[in-house]
């Protein structure tokens, strides 16, 4: 038993399984007499439905972790850099799939049994705003073991949202007034700047594509659910029919062995009416043969 299989198979459960799941394995760890594995599983903590919503859609959409972390990295890069046409255009992104990934979410809570209120779905997306806007909160979302939502409010620094709102004044001013000229970087650093907001970008897009992807799988696994359900409800209902129907045959058959045994018992008893009739002809047929003989 290691420590980070059962973690993971906790925290995979649903909320109101944990405790009973986490109180079994701790009983089996002390069985195998691993004091120090019983008590770092008696420690973990039961998830709240936010974090567990959070939790499953880590594994529930792997393909989706890797491209919204990346583009956490490229937005926390883009406030680092004050590119404001940059943040505009990667925070529209960002909002659309927060908006796409928290929808994905609630539907994968519904499948696993948990209808989730908007409460509930807002805390989600505050979740994957901190996600994108803190790495600890991201690697802690990435790990699939959250306890409670990740808070909004670690978001990006103040100057980088001056940077979004400051950057359609006067031309020519790539940078906030409140930016000393001693700090612009030089063409070196303008450069290396320009190639990390153009990886960014590239991620984001990449990001957006397979966001695109995901949805039209899981719009037409939806499709396919919906057909296989409705093959089985027919199924089904001939299922009922049939079942109807051999009701109706067993209980004929019955019917037809009922009339078959009593065919039988009254051939039996005809049977057994002929064979006293011929006797009694036979016995009337000998008699008047031997008044016959006799001349009487």
């Amino acid at each position: 038993m290691e420590y980070d299989a059962v973690a993971d198979e906790l925290y995979a459960l649903r909320p109101e399984e944990f405790t009973a799941a986490r109180a079994s394995a701790v009983a089996a760890a002390r069985t195998a007499g691993d004091r120090d594995l019983a008590e770092r599983i008696g420690a973990l903590r039961k998830p709240s439905l936010a974090a567990w919503v959070g939790n499953l859609l880590v594994r529930g959409l792997p393909g989706e972790v890797e491209p919204l972390l990346r583009l956490g990295e490229g937005l926390r890069q883009a406030h680092h850099d004050l590119d404001g046409p940059q943040l505009r255009e990667l925070s529209r992104q960002q909002h659309a799939i927060v908006r796409a990934l928290s929808a994905q979410a609630r539907q994968l809570a519904a499948e696993a049994g948990h209808s989730i209120g908007d409460g509930v779905q807002r805390e989600v997306e505050n979740t994957l705003h901190a996600v994108l806007a803190d790495p600890e909160a991201a690697r802690a979302w990435a790990s699939g073991r959250l306890v409670k939502p990740l808070s909004a409010t670690v978001g990006f620094p103040a100057v980088g949202e001056r940077a979004v709102a400051e950057s359609g004044g006067a031309k020519g001013q790539s940078r906030p007034p409140a930016v000393a000229a001693s700090s612009r970087p030089g063409r070196k650093d303008d450069a290396q700047r320009r190639k990390r907001v153009t990886q960014a970008r590239r991620d984001a897009e990449a990001a957006e594509r397979e966001l695109r992807e995901l949805r039209d799988e899981a719009a037409a696994a939806d499709r396919a659910v919906r057909e296989a359900k409705e093959q089985v409800d027919g199924l089904q209902r001939r299922v009922g029919e049939l079942t109807e129907e051999l009701d109706r045959v067993r209980g004929e058959h019955e019917q037809a062995r009922f009339a078959q045994r009593s065919a039988r018992e009254r051939a039996r008893t005809a049977d057994r009416r002929v064979r006293e009739a011929e006797r009694k002809a036979a016995t009337a047929a000998a008699q008047l043969e031997r008044l016959t003989a006799s001349g009487v």
